[in-house]
């Protein structure tokens, strides 16, 4: 069975006992359609891919030769709101002043709602994000388990109260333990969440949400990678073998190897499943 389009971040959700369901996305340049393919029932299959050469900007359509900040060509990653510095540093926002590369977009997107969170992996780290992406932030950075922390009425905000906690946790993922599944198992969330409370100045403290309830998340694999090898279509063209799991946006192959799909979002790929 083969699919072919552009690669797309996968979509994610989760069944009744909490286990990620994954799908990957085909998007169609000629029919703007999209094809969604079911990922966990293959896993323990075979699987290849095989890509043409051609890139496409998720922005824009226009045909590039390099993918910047994981699917934009360089005009649209100058220019684009969804490429903004504030994406990677929400201190930075400016939507709440009514301001922004699209004032609009940053209206709808950034002066909205946002969740200050603390996810659970090898450490604690602390997290901005839209109320919107809960729980499929916490899932593609392939946290085991989640809480939020505060609510705040616009982005800034969020990444000022971000920014006050990054001398007691890491704001970035170590995608190497993420993938080998490496868990303290020690770590208390809810604890950890009411003693920062002190720590926060009464103007951000006001934010803390009373809700206190823990994601616990499962991610579908059979086995977890123990010397990582990080593969890409760039230097591989060809990539096959057996799917062992997924975790965050990250394949898992046999052979200890890893392929992260969400940075080839806008690979033209033909995907095919051996049965």
């Amino acid at each position: 069975m083969d699919f072919k389009g552009e690669l797309r971040k996968m979509n994610v959700s989760f069944n009744d006992e909490n286990v990620v369901q994954y799908q990957m996305r085909f998007f169609n340049t000629e029919t703007q359609e999209e094809q969604l393919v079911p990922m966990n029932e293959l896993i323990g299959q075979n699987v290849s891919f095989k890509f043409d050469g051609n890139i496409f900007c998720v922005k824009c359509g226009t045909k590039t030769k390099t993918s910047f900040n994981q699917g934009f060509c360089y005009p649209c990653f100058k220019d684009a709101p969804e490429s903004a510095e504030c994406i990677i540093r929400p201190e930075l926002c400016r939507a709440h002043l009514g301001e922004g590369r699209d004032v609009e977009w940053e209206e709808r997107n950034h002066n909205q709602p946002h969740i200050v969170y603390l996810a659970a992996s090898d450490v604690v780290k602390v997290g901005v994000t839209r109320g919107t992406q809960i729980p499929t932030r916490w899932i593609d950075q392939g946290a085991n388990e989640a809480i939020k922390l505060a609510e705040t009425p616009n982005r800034y905000l969020a990444g000022v109260l971000e920014v006050a906690l990054k001398s007691e946790f890491t704001d970035k993922t170590n995608w190497r333990k993420m993938l080998r599944n490496d868990v303290d198992e020690s770590i208390d969330l809810e604890e950890t969440k009411w003693q920062l409370e002190e720590l926060l100045p009464e103007d951000l403290a006001q934010y803390i949400t009373e809700e206190d309830e823990l994601t616990n998340i499962n991610y579908p694999v059979l086995e977890f990678p123990v010397k990582i090898k990080s593969i890409n279509l760039d230097k591989l063209p060809s990539i096959s073998g057996k799917l062992m799991g997924i975790k965050g946006q990250y394949f898992l192959l046999d052979g200890d190897r890893v392929m992260n799909i969400r940075r080839h979002t806008g690979y033209e790929v033909e995907f095919s499943i051996d049965n």
